[in-house]
């Protein structure tokens, strides 16, 4: 039994390897952008890579890879199950519709016409949603059908940036304000505003279709919990000031008794039905009831660190502090875990 990790500075890679030197795994640094990445695995029983949704290069075949490692009868981290959906709104709303799960109404359209038709009978305010971007990138509040109609115009013309330099550089001076980035960082905002991220170019211009989904009024917050092979954590993230999005504003509360315990249920029956490794689903409440806005297999790491403690699959509280990534090792050792 031995893991193969792709290493990469600042994902999950830096706590995988720190628990297999603990505790004696065996495991190997490979590198899955080499041509020859099957034939590293071939000493290997499990690949683990944690792929980020802005990675230039990842976005090219980082899932492709997996899948593929997958059923040559190798262990993978995530799997098929946890990141087909990942970074992908679109995928993600035919997945949750289907499972006919509480989830936030949600319109895409891949046709101009049917979607100025849909906007002349609808009522505003929409939340527009780009396909891909975490931390509520790609994602603006729409109040009128004027604006709603030159959203759709620009997505059947021109075509819309992954990445949005003068909206990164607003959120980056945000947080340098709120003493939660550095003033390097803020710099590199500004030069960003210029020269784009080689992501960016290489997953080109969002075009030919519109998503849109309903705005659920009076949160001032939203509830994301994650479940890990059959355990929860949870985290309520607060809005940013003036604003009605929750998701990056690097404001967080960890109270357990924040949480229902209904959500954290529906969660954990969710990954269950989908036989998922690792999935963050994010909640809105529309007169008490949990609707789902989006999932994703990836999360930030520290920000997480502060959770009082986690639920098992039987809704038991375990206190104190853990390490969800020590999880993810696990799932690859065990036998039961595919």
């Amino acid at each position: 039994m031995k893991i193969a990790i792709h290493h990469t500075k600042g994902t999950f890679s830096v706590r995988w390897i720190a628990y297999c030197e603990k505790n004696g795994i065996p495991y190997k640094i490979v590198d899955c952008y080499k041509t020859d990445i099957i034939q590293q695995l071939e000493d290997c029983t499990a690949l683990m890579w944690h792929f980020h949704h802005a990675g230039a290069r990842s976005v090219l075949f980082a899932k492709q890879l997996m899948y593929s490692v997958a059923i040559s009868g190798k262990k993978v981290f995530p799997g098929f199950s946890s990141a087909w959906h990942f970074d992908d709104k679109v995928g993600q709303k035919y997945l949750l519709e289907a499972l006919g799960v509480p989830f936030v109404a949600t319109y895409v359209f891949y046709s101009k016409k049917e979607a100025i038709e849909w906007i002349n009978n609808t009522s505003f305010p929409k939340v527009f949603k780009l396909r891909g971007g975490a931390g509520s990138v790609n994602v603006r509040l729409v109040n009128s059908k004027r604006e709603a109609i030159r959203l759709v115009n620009k997505s059947f013309g021109r075509g819309f940036g992954q990445y949005q330099g003068w909206s990164n550089f607003k959120e980056r001076l945000r947080k340098y304000r709120n003493g939660k980035t550095s003033f390097i960082d803020l710099c590199k905002g500004v030069a960003r505003i210029f020269y784009k991220p080689a992501f960016d170019k290489i997953a080109g211009r969002e075009r030919g279709y519109i998503y849109f989904q309903d705005f659920i009024e009076n949160n001032d917050s939203d509830i994301r919990i994650i479940v890990i092979d059959g355990k929860a954590f949870a985290v309520k993230r607060v809005v940013r000031k003036n604003d009605f999005r929750a998701s990056g504003s690097g404001v967080a509360l960890y109270d357990k008794n924040l949480f229902d315990l209904g959500s954290v249920k529906l969660a954990m029956n969710i990954s269950s039905r989908l036989n998922a490794q690792c999935v963050a689903y994010d909640f809105v409440y529309k007169n008490g009831r949990p609707l789902i806005l989006e999932i994703s297999y990836g999360f930030a790491i520290e920000f997480y660190d502060p959770c009082e403690g986690y639920w098992d699959k039987e809704l038991n509280w375990h206190e104190g502090q853990f390490v969800p990534q020590n999880w993810m090792v696990d799932m690859m050792l065990d036998e039961k875990n595919n």
